[in-house]
């Protein structure tokens, strides 16, 4: 007796090839060998198509065994029992070569494809086999859900070929789309929301993984439907399902393709699939242990696989063996790290800690070779080295760092930073709280959705780029941080582990851009033809030789690169290179701090070295919501308490206040900078910051007005809240001010003069209008504001009362815009000399056109006339 089966709780693929087997094996009967999806049983009712019961057929008379879509022993049944029977011929048909699996076959195919009914359908029509339309139907339902409608990742060529081989023989499309589209009852709909709600995502290597849990008290079938709803509904890279019912485990696997292989997966619980679908059946295991376990194989799996490489610093800061201990010392406080290699030119020698150090400096052998005290034991690593190997190494013995070498050539470092960060991020990320963060690649979900399909190839070219010179691209900063908390910004800043000015020379030349470079920072901008740029850096570090100076700048690795950042939610960076694109790389907590909206610096000394922190803290606060974390507030009073705003240069300051007065409301960056003490830093007498916000807000009140304008004038926001700033101060303090500021002298002339000619005019204004014979005509209000510049009115109008505020309104809606007819060539005609009469001519018929006293072209020319004539 020959009999065709297939695994237990079998899908349309198992169906399809059996009904294809048994043209193969006319002979043979088919036979489940245990339960089915509760889709193959809705078409096996209303199909003409015949099969055999398992309890109707003796296992014992079996001379052959067909298993389709299955090598596992444990997944068969009852069917297992007669594997070792003397005389036993199996076949197997299945399309994952890569999952062999405990059961010898003496015939059969096994070869990669879509679905095993492809196999076979191939075979089929090779040989001419004759099919029904609902034999064809079968089969192509089997295609068709194991390939995901032909999209999935592992669809092959032959998948196509039979299908389109199978709707000659008259299959039926229509057929296919009703059977595989599920429709939930109420308890499968029940089942679905607890799931949902139990979900929880964890990240290994990089790849998302989703859990969903439940437990039942009674039997539901077809939960398997379940677990593609939930894939697609919440656009998951790779699920499982822990379903408990009465003494059984039952996990069910759904996977894009991209990482996890879950029907190999699942063998590690008696079960199987292909890479994209598995499922698994257990005993004697509650529901927690069973996802205790699939936590636990997945990071077993994520140890003994990832190379340190993926979690190495690069660009090693090194001394010299030659150095002294004095020089070490200086070394390590500058980088601010904790040991170092020394090499002898290019071969490491030992290593340098700050503790020999501090020891050694004790005993003043400051004079002293570095050789002499370090230590000389080390381990040597290999980018292809384990994770799991050099935990042990850095957790055992309390060794600092690790070298990481290339042949002889030391490439990296894995410090216990490095190593703790990595294990605590992935502890991190398996933690329900912080389930849902950005890591890895679902980040790339949210670069594509959440950007520009332009900005999102940029991104994309950037990287290939990188690629094509070897060199790894992130872009950083404000992008990242904004990407994240879903804030527009089109500002894109990149960073590169190596020459960034080479990369960003070569991205230009191929993409047709024009490039702006700056040698001595390692810098470029990339200029697109539509005008916008893309900020390009060498990955560097910077350290201050005095408090307020300008950094020194070298190059350096991406961690540290992060680390001389203002805040840690400026540190964030993701990976543009193709290896790991749109990888999240998050060194110092900054998820956690846009989270809780913190505003953090890195390290203690931050303001001291860097005091335009200060009002850059205040800024992002102010800007995001957020609020400074209670030891930096504490950090910038210190900071101003000890003077050191009073170090920085007039032209830093200026870029911060100009920052700060082109946000939205700035006079909340404002308040907030006068209560910490800091304005008296700008000038000393401004100590009152509650006189100075109201005008403040008047000034952004007038600014958002003439913005919704959409007037043609330029003008310049910052200068109107410099004046709105020094409101209350006298002329020689506005001066000092701007001197201060490092504002050039062109610009000081330019509005202090104009600032006192518009208080006049002011004044003027405010007194014209209360005249009791009459009040102001236009063109009076005209010749007092036609020379001042936009941003006087502006400002004149922020500290004026409603009713004077209102001529300004017209002034600058109407009367600035109102434009004479005649002109000199007019005047030429009528026979008037050219000279300054021209001038006082044209300025009255401008002024009677203000007035209303001309309408038109002829009104102006006899105006003229009688000019010409008195």
């Amino acid at each position: 007796m020959e009999v065709i089966t297939t695994h237990v709780n079998a899908d349309f693929d198992c169906l399809g090839a059996m009904i294809a087997a048994r043209k193969i094996y006319p002979e043979a009967l088919m036979v489940f060998s245990g339960s089915q999806e509760k889709g193959v049983r809705n078409f096996l009712s209303k199909s003409d198509l015949t099969f055999t019961r398992l309890k109707d057929i003796n296992l014992a008379e079996i001379s052959r065994l067909i298993i389709v879509d299955c090598q596992h022993s444990s997944r068969i049944g009852s069917f297992s029992t007669i594997l070792n029977n003397e005389g036993l011929e199996v076949h197997i048909y299945d399309h994952h070569p890569d999952m062999a699996g405990n059961i010898q076959a003496s015939g059969g195919v096994i070869r990669s494809s879509g679905s095993t009914s492809s196999i076979l359908s191939i075979i089929l029509k090779s040989n001419e086999l004759h099919l029904t339309p609902e034999e064809a139907t079968a089969i192509l339902l089997g295609i068709y859900e194991d390939t995901g409608n032909l999209t999935y990742p592992g669809t092959s060529t032959e998948d196509f070929i039979s299908a389109a081989w199978l709707l000659e023989k008259g299959a039926q499309l229509s057929a296919v789309s009703d059977f595989l589209t599920t429709e939930l009852n109420a308890d499968q709909i029940s089942l679905l929301n607890d799931l949902l709600h139990s979900m929880k995502r964890i990240v290994i290597g990089g790849l998302d993984i989703c859990i969903a849990s439940a437990t039942l008290d009674s039997y539901i079938s077809d939960i398997a439907s379940l677990a593609q709803i939930m894939r697609d509904m919440e656009s998951i890279e790779t699920l499982f399902m822990v379903v408990g019912m009465g003494s059984r485990v039952h996990i069910v696997a759904r996977s894009r393709g991209t990482g996890v292989n879950v029907g190999e997966f699942l063998q590690h619980f008696g079960g199987g699939g292909h890479p994209s679908a598995g499922s698994a059946t257990i005993k004697d295991f509650t529901v927690i242990q069973v996802i205790r376990r699939i936590e636990n194989l997945l990071l077993s799996a994520l140890h003994s696989g990832r190379a340190v490489s993926s979690i190495m610093s690069s660009q090693v800061k090194t001394i010299s063996a030659d150095s002294t201990i004095a020089e070490a010392r200086s070394l390590l406080t500058r980088y601010n790290i904790n040991a170092m290699p020394v090499l002898d030119v290019y071969r490491m020698v030992g290593v340098i800690s700050r503790r020999i150090v501090e020891k050694a400096l004790y005993h003043k052998l400051d004079q002293s070779p570095v050789t002499d005290y370090m230590h000389t034991d080390f381990v040597r690593l290999t980018p292809d080295t384990s994770i799991l190997e050099v935990k042990e190494y850095l957790t055992g013995e309390g060794h600092r760092f690790a070298p990481v070498f290339c042949c002889d050539t030391l490439v990296g470092v894995v410090t216990r930073t490095d190593l703790f960060r990595y294990l605590n991020s992935v502890e991190r990320r398996n933690d329900p709280e912080e389930s849902q963060s950005d890591i890895g690649q679902d980040i790339v979900t949210k670069i594509r959705h959440s950007l520009p399909h332009k900005v999102f190839e940029t991104l994309r070219s950037l990287g290939r780029v990188g690629d094509e010179l070897g060199l790894k691209v992130y872009a950083v900063g404000g992008f990242v941080r904004d990407l994240i908390i879903g804030q527009p910004n089109s500002d894109i800043d990149v960073t590169v582990e190596g020459d960034g000015i080479l990369f960003a020379k070569t991205f230009a030349s191929e993409a047709g851009c024009r490039i702006k470079s700056h040698m001595k920072f390692g810098t470029a901008t990339i200029i697109f033809p539509d005008h916008s740029k893309v900020d390009v850096a060498s990955t560097r570090l910077e350290y201050y030789d005095s408090p307020g100076v300008l950094p020194t700048v070298e190059r350096s690795s991406l961690k540290m690169d992060l680390y001389r950042r203002d805040f840690t939610i400026n540190t964030l960076a993701v990976a543009l290179f193709s290896e790991s694109f749109g990888r999240l790389i998050d060194f110092y907590s900054a998820r956690k701090d846009l989270k809780e909206k913190s505003i953090r610096v890195l390290h203690n000394l931050s303001f001291v070295e860097d005091p335009t922190r200060v009002f850059r803290a205040i800024r992002f606060e102010q800007r995001l919501g957020f609020k400074m974390a209670t030891h930096t507030e504490n950090l910038i009073k210190n900071s101003i308490r000890m003077n050191f705003l009073d170090k920085l240069c007039g032209r830093r300051l200026l870029n911060e206040l100009i920052h700060i007065f082109e946000e939205n409301e700035p006079h909340l960056a404002v308040e907030r900078i006068g209560s910490l003490g800091a304005l008296k830093y700008i000038h000393r007498s401004l100590v009152d910051v509650n006189s100075i916000v109201p005008i403040f807000k008047e000034s952004y009140q007038v600014v958002s007005w003439f913005e919704l304008l959409y007037h043609k004038q330029p003008f310049e926001k910052w200068i109107i809240y410099l004046l709105a700033l020094c409101t209350n101060l006298s002329s020689d303090e506005f001066v000092e001010t701007c001197i201060r500021l490092d504002i050039p002298p062109k610009i000081i002339n330019r509005y202090f003069e104009a600032k006192v000619d518009g208080v006049k005019a002011l004044e003027k204004i405010r007194a014209g209008m209360y005249r009791k014979n009459r009040s102001l005509l236009p063109s009076e209000v005209c010749h007092l504001l036609r020379e001042l510049p936009i941003e006087i009115l502006l400002h004149l109008m922020a500290r004026t009362d409603e009713d004077t505020r209102r001529q300004f309104s017209i002034y600058i809606t109407n009367l600035s815009m109102v434009q004479r007819i005649v002109d000199g060539n007019d005047l030429a005609k009528l026979g008037i000399k050219p000279g300054p009469v021209y001038k006082e001519i044209l300025d009255a018929v401008l002024d009677a056109r203000l007035d209303g006293m001309v309408e038109t072209r002829a009104d102006e020319l006899e105006l003229v006339n009688r000019l010409t004539t008195i």
